[in-house]
């Protein structure tokens, strides 16, 4: 299998270019007409076959790159995804490792549940596959330095699905405020998100009592008897995500703060402190009432549009929430203070000594309003928002360059969000904790190292990188 893996990742690098061709060959397999030669054709399975899972949509204009099989742990619910979406034409699977060494699959797309994506990600990397990972992709810090150190010692194209790294927009109002545009950055101001729920349940289970399909699902976590609220209902609990409902911490947060990342130029790094502003309490996302400027237009924090109003209908939700700030090491301060229906959800404001930018999903604003009507401002999409990062993606398998969203800078936008939950669990209110980016771990808190990472159940483990 690695042979096979192996040599089809040459041919897609080299093109046709390597082969002796016959003197007649049809124009499809020359790719004219648009159609990409087999050779530069991903072959691509999909794990996990839930809601986000049909994203994959959004890569129907994007060339070279083809859907062949698809895997759940409940198979049934992988037949009716092949059914849905390609009229059953795609092979389907309950395990993903057996749908890997019988597809020859080039790379995989890990639409799972948060809790089981470093586990499943690391073996199929191990595999020979490089990996379209949703985010966020790791359910702890310590989790995703391994899938880190697992991607750089096997070498895969990684792509961490924080799409606003490959959207147009985003990344010219990002190079602005990289680039000096508002001077020197003084202060970013971000949501404050809603943290996760705990489980308050006691009952566990045991491996003989549940379906096999239950027992992986339920992968590194306590095994709990099956419950609709559990399974369908998973973004919603610590055991499984940090934060993953509209407006969470993981759940939008993970786009926000690397869209932070990418406009700081701090995609390598992290900040060095993290304070708690406030009691962690559950707290209503906002007020959702308009506020109308001249003419009637909603504005939000610098011009834009309210969050609230303008995407995915967020709504007005209560949750376990506390205002956080942090520092970095060049003297720029986080605050993470908006509410749901205020500012940019899924970006940040950017204060500098000379203006304000403010970064949404596909959209901007500014302080003076001449940065953002700049004539080579390119405007919203286009196509699919998605679209964009998964054409990024299949680009790199075939140059072998790393990916917009690569692995590590998934693992920075993931440890933003970890921090935030850690500070308000530890719940030292004003209390500096000094986080070394570099070692990642604390320097002067214990109780926060020792959630860094959680206890895994037997047969789950992260398998070891050799």
């Amino acid at each position: 299998m690695s042979h096979t893996t192996a040599t089809r990742r040459e041919l897609l690098k080299t093109g046709l270019s390597a082969l002796a061709l016959p003197m007649f060959v049809p124009a499809a397999v020359l790719g004219r007409d648009g159609a990409a030669p087999p050779s530069e054709t991903v072959r691509v399975g999909v794990i996990g076959c839930g809601g986000r899972a049909r994203m994959v949509r959004e890569g129907a204009d994007v060339k070279g790159f083809r859907i062949v099989a698809a895997c759940d742990c409940l198979k049934k619910r992988a037949e009716q995804y092949s059914q849905q979406l390609s009229a059953g034409k795609w092979h389907v699977y309950d395990d993903f490792r057996k749908m890997i060494e019988v597809e020859k699959l080039d790379a995989v797309m890990i639409e799972t549940t948060t809790h089981a994506r470093a586990w499943i990600a690391m073996i199929a990397m191990q595999m020979g596959m490089d990996a379209y990972i949703e985010k966020p992709m790791c359910l702890t810090i310590s989790e995703g330095r391994a899938m880190v150190t697992a991607a750089r010692k096997y070498r895969r194209v990684t792509q961490v699905g924080t799409q606003q790294r490959s959207m147009p927009i985003n990344n010219w109002a990002s190079d602005l405020v990289k680039n000096g545009a508002i001077g020197k950055i003084k202060t970013v101001i971000a949501p404050n998100f809603v943290g996760p729920f705990r489980w308050k349940k006691k009952q566990l289970a045991d491996r003989k009592d549940v379906e096999p399909w239950w027992d992986v699902w339920t992968n590194q976590t306590v095994l709990r008897p099956y419950e609709t609220a559990l399974h369908r209902g998973w973004a919603r609990w610590w055991d499984y995500d940090s934060g993953g409902l509209c407006f969470g911490v993981t759940g939008w947060g993970t786009h926000a703060y690397d869209q932070i990342n990418r406009a700081l130029g701090t995609d390598d790094t992290g900040p060095v402190e993290v304070i708690l502003e406030e009691p962690v309490a559950d707290r209503d996302t906002g007020k959702f009432a308009p506020r109308r400027a001249v003419g009637g237009a909603v504005l939000g924090e610098t011009g834009d549009v309210d969050t609230g109003t303008a995407y995915h209908g967020m709504a007005k939700l209560s949750g376990p929430r506390a205002k956080i700030r942090m520092r970095f090491a060049g003297g720029t301060e986080l605050r993470l203070h908006l509410d749901g229906d205020r500012g940019p959800g899924l970006g940040a404001i950017f204060v500098g000594e000379q203006g304000k930018i403010e970064i949404n999903r596909n959209k901007i604003a500014s302080n003076p309003k001449s940065l953002a009507r700049s004539s080579d401002n390119p405007g919203p999409n286009r196509r699919a928002e998605t679209s964009y990062h998964i054409e990024n993606w299949v680009e790199c398998i075939k140059s072998r360059k790393r990916c917009n969203a690569d692995i590590e800078i998934g693992q920075r936008s993931s440890t933003l969000c970890y921090l935030v939950n850690i500070a308000r669990d530890v719940g030292h209110v004003g209390k500096v904790l000094q986080w070394d980016p570099v070692a990642e771990k604390f320097k002067n808190c214990d109780e926060g190292n020792r959630m860094l990472s959680r206890p895994r159940r037997e047969g789950y483990e992260l398998p070891s990188v050799v």
